[in-house]
């Protein structure tokens, strides 16, 4: 029973699998973070934007 747990332990025929998904989590994660950055500073900038020209129209 021994040898077959490690036996077991020994197999790496599933380890890529398991990589390729911690990585592909990983950048996911990462995108997803670049991504509302990026959102939250577009945003600000076109609140900054419609602000100025708000205060610049006359009727």
């Amino acid at each position: 029973m021994l040898n077959r747990i490690k036996d077991f332990f020994r197999q790496d025929c599933g380890a890529i699998s398991v990589d390729w998904v911690v990585l592909t989590a990983g950048m996911v994660i990462l995108a997803t973070a670049v991504g509302v950055s990026v959102r939250d500073g577009a945003l600000d900038g076109g609140e900054d934007i419609q602000a100025y020209v708000e205060s610049h129209i006359t009727e």
